[in-house]
């Protein structure tokens, strides 16, 4: 079945064309580069691995509870339209949530790598290109799975929401070469990665939590990639040129904040969109989810530099102020170790299955 049909609005024009200005780069010094970033070159190369394989899609997936969310999680919980719903009209609402958050983890790895390439394309660094390419295929492969889970096993997506479209769009239109690394890996990417990590932490589903951690396992790289290249790079700018990026991070963070109420979804149930917004903004869970998901953006903009008065202000005003404090590499190491536990424990599994074949086998062969 075509894409298109399973969009449970109307996604617009299937092509969304962003004019890209700046210049391509190309870089005749062919030294060893930087140890550090050619180190995060080599453990890329070694960590690719096939979406295909290494995810086991024979699980199956009750599209109306694919993550398990309680009841107390859902939005309208305790509203009158929670009062007036059946289960089969929960399990609908439950399939249309799950459908968004990951069509948005979705449109945002296919972002992810536009802005890979584009970082590839107008880098100065050899080294750095180097890296770039290696997480283009990253999230070509991520893409590749969050659409292959939503035809497959959810059966619905949702078109690409307005915030995390204006703030794609700004990233690729600004001709300063920083800008993708900033856009992208720091602020796209570093809300990704703590929705991922709440989901993946609290899912009993296997699927999505095999999906969830081995996706994080690599954007746990390219964290540390935007971290590297930007805290080098900003040591150099002036004052001004990093207020203007304090400005767009400011920016950012707002939109990215006010994208996660997934009120597009209440109006598909026929909730007027200003309705839909205050019980968002009432819910509990919702306040919490949103506060959270800054715990990889906060620390990660203090560690490049990009500290100054008024951006410390906006986290005073967003309650997140004090996530500037966290251990950034301590949250990137537990995501790693999870995806490597995880596929120690699968492979266990297997290998008891086998010997419980061959076993079988021999027995069997034995009573013959």
């Amino acid at each position: 079945m075509p894409t298109h049909e399973l969009y449970a609005k109307d996604p617009g024009d299937p092509l969304w064309q962003v004019p890209a200005s700046g210049a391509a780069r190309f870089s005749w010094e062919y030294d060893d580069g930087r140890d550090r970033l050619l180190a995060l070159y080599q453990k890329g190369k070694d960590k690719q691995w096939d979406g295909q394989k290494r995810i086991d899609w024979d699980l199956e997936v009750d599209p109306h509870d694919a993550l398990g969310t309680p009841d107390e999680a859902m939005t309208l919980y305790g509203t009158p339209y929670w009062a007036k719903m059946t289960d089969r009209d929960k399990g609908e609402l439950r399939k249309h949530y799950a459908s968004w958050q990951f069509s948005q983890f979705l449109h945002g790895e296919q972002g992810a790598m536009v802005c890979a390439a584009r970082i590839v394309e107008s880098v100065p660094d050899l080294d750095a290109k180097f890296y770039s390419a290696t997480q283009t295929m990253d999230e070509a492969r991520h893409a590749e799975i969050y659409a292959r889970f939503l035809q497959e096993k959810i059966g619905m997506l949702y078109p690409i929401n307005d915030n995390l479209r204006s703030l794609l769009g700004d990233t690729l239109r600004d001709s300063r070469w920083d800008m993708p690394y900033l856009g992208m890996q720091v602020l796209i990417e570093g809300l990704a990665l703590a929705a991922f990590g709440m989901i993946r932490d609290t899912t009993d589903k296997p699927l999505p939590k095999q999906i969830l951690a081995y996706v994080m396992q690599d954007e746990a790289r390219h964290v540390a990639f935007g971290r590297m290249a930007l805290r080098d790079y900003y040591t150099q700018l002036s004052d001004a040129e990093l207020r203007e990026r304090e400005e767009f991070v400011i920016e950012g963070c707002y939109l990215m904040r006010d994208r996660l109420r997934g009120v597009e979804v209440l109006e598909n149930f026929g909730i007027p969109k200003a309705e839909a917004e205050e019980y968002s903004e009432q819910s509990e869970f919702l306040r919490l989810f949103r506060q959270l998901l800054f715990s990889r953006i906060v620390p990660c903009v203090k560690d490049i530099g990009l500290w100054g008065e008024r951006l410390q202000r906006a986290y005073v005003d967003m309650g997140v102020f004090e996530m500037g404090d966290s251990n950034l590499d301590l949250l990137m190491a537990q995501d790693e170790e999870v995806a490597e536990r995880l596929d120690a424990e699968r492979f266990a599994a297997e290998e008891r299955e086998r010997v419980a074949e061959v076993t079988e086998m021999i027995e069997k062969g034995e009573g013959s």
